[in-house]
C-alpha cells in the first residue's frame, strides 16, 4: 500500500469579473471567498464544492 494520499479537492485559478484581479481560491472552500482587491465573492460555499461565480482560467494540479 502506499503512503501517497490522494485527494480529488483543486486549487483553481480565477479572474474577478469586477476588477480583473486574478487569484487562486480551493475548490471545496468551506467559506465564502472573496477578492483580494474589490471584495467581489468569487466562490460560494455549498457544503461540497464551491459554486465559482468568477471566470475560472485554469485548474491546479
Amino acid at each position: 500500500m502506499s503512503d501517497e494520499l490522494i485527494t480529488k479537492s483543486k486549487f483553481i485559478k480565477v479572474r474577478c469579473s469586477k476588477c480583473k484581479n486574478e487569484q487562486v481560491i480551493f475548490g471545496n472552500a468551506s467559506s465564502t471567498v472573496h477578492c483580494l482587491v474589490c471584495n467581489q465573492p468569487l466562490a460560494y460555499s455549498t457544503g461540497g464544492k464551491s459554486k465559482i461565480s468568477a471566470r475560472v482560467l485554469e485548474v491546479l494540479e
